[in-house]
């Protein structure tokens, strides 16, 4: 088990570099099954996360190998991972599962795992396939899909990021040409529709909710350097927010991050982008309302760190989840720190601007922990956030020494086996 221990900090300040994006490096790690040619991914952060997904390959049948930050990849001879265990540990896992029945016919898939925030269904996915033509079956939490793919049109009901992500890979070597209409936005599938045309696919309307992809005979190698996680850069900006800190975030994309930074600009923060990056200086000091959407709208994932900055805002902040059900499950370990907010439904009301106190809280999932290790950051004495399900190395590199760096007095504690 994971503890990470916390201390009141006083104003962060100084520069620190931000990772390049899990969510981005996952799909394109699935995306070199597409090719038998060697992919290398420059900047790989080392997570939990990522390196599973190295493994998801590696049981698929490629090579796979990690030194200094460069992931090389080369998917000779490949087939469906037949290691279950595996397979259910993490969400992203399903998005092999696209690239497989492109490139081989055929895959059979147990369904994915990953953080318990809510029902998150591969419908989507599957629907998907079955319009470019694959056989879809079911049977006892195992997904087989099989036939070979033709172009055609796709509406999403939801703009989904994985299903999004799933199905431009498997179209990019389908006959014909297919158009996904009510596509995500995210950053994330921008980059991914940027290196699969690095490999050689032909991809139009990127970053739009309607993509068109042509399909190619063949995908080749490439070398690629995937985008900046917008997601750690928002966690940091909102502990500077927390401590009236001035920071710089190295390699940070503005551009990416429009819904937190205005949030923050209203609360009173000073937002700049920066030759280098991103600077923030000052604290937040005003309440805020945040409604969760998918892109360009503000992110889910920054829910729960935001709501951490309101709880230190003097008047009521009212926050909205509408993408995950379960999503306020940070509520409950915020309260033991002494937050006042009450959650009705999708709804939380933060009454801001009582100090915290330091006491023993637990990370429920990924985007909680940070959440949690940034309450510490403002609560009196020390706080100690347990992590026994390993959920912070999953998406965050080094957070707490990130954090240190700027000023923070945060060390993450010897693993209790």
């Amino acid at each position: 088990m994971s503890q990470y221990l916390i201390g009141q900090s006083p104003r962060l300040s100084g520069e620190v570099s931000i990772s390049t994006s899990k969510n981005a490096v996952l799909p394109i790690l699935a995306a070199a099954l597409l090719t038998h040619e060697e992919i290398i991914i420059h900047q790989v952060p080392n997570l939990t996360d990522t390196c599973h997904m190295a493994e998801i390959l590696k049981v698929c049948g490629a090579e796979v190998s990690f030194c200094q930050g460069d992931m090389r990849i080369r998917a000779l001879s490949i087939g469906s991972p037949k290691e279950n265990s595996l397979l259910r540990t993490m969400r992203a896992s399903v998005l092999v599962l696209g690239p497989l029945a492109a490139r081989t016919g055929e895959c059979e898939l147990s369904m994915p795992g990953g953080c318990a925030i809510g029902q998150r269904p591969i419908d989507l996915h599957l629907k998907g396939l079955q319009k470019l033509g694959a056989k879809v079956e079911l049977d006892g939490g195992i997904a087989r899909v099989s036939g070979g793919l033709k172009g055609a049109n796709i509406y999403l009901d939801f703009p989904s990021v994985g299903a999004t992500e799933n199905l431009i890979m498997a179209a990019a070597l389908a006959k014909g040409v297919t158009r996904i209409e009510n596509a995500a936005k995210e950053p994330e599938i921008t980059d991914l529709c940027h290196f699969l045309t690095a490999m050689g696919a032909r991809i139009a309307g990127a970053g739009t909710n309607n993509i068109i992809i042509e399909g190619v005979e063949h995908l080749h190698g490439a070398e690629y350097t995937p985008i900046p996680d917008r997601i750690e850069a928002g966690t940091l900006a909102c502990a500077a927010a927390l401590t009236d800190g001035s920071v710089l975030l190295s390699g940070a994309r503005s551009d990416h991050m429009r819904a937190l930074l205005f949030k923050l600009s209203e609360a009173g923060v000073i937002c700049q982008e920066d030759e280098k990056g991103l600077r923030l200086r000052g604290k937040a000091r005003h309440p805020m309302e945040a409604r969760t959407l998918s892109y360009p709208g503000f992110p889910t994932d920054m829910q729960a760190p935001l709501m951490v900055v309101a709880t230190q805002t003097h008047g009521l902040s009212v926050f909205l989840e509408t993408i995950f059900e379960n999503r306020f499950m940070h509520v409950v370990e915020l309260k033991r720190l002494g937050a006042q907010i009450r959650v009705e439904g999708q709804l939380a009301l933060i009454h801001g601007g009582k100090m915290l106190t330091g006491a023993s809280v637990t990370a429920t999932d990924l985007r909680a922990a940070a959440a949690l290790l940034l309450a510490g950051l403002v609560a009196q004495g020390e706080t100690r956030v347990s992590d026994p399900d390993g959920h912070l190395v999953r998406g965050y590199e080094s957070l707490e020494e990130k954090l240190r760096a700027l000023g923070a007095h945060a060390q993450k504690l010897p693993d209790i086996q």
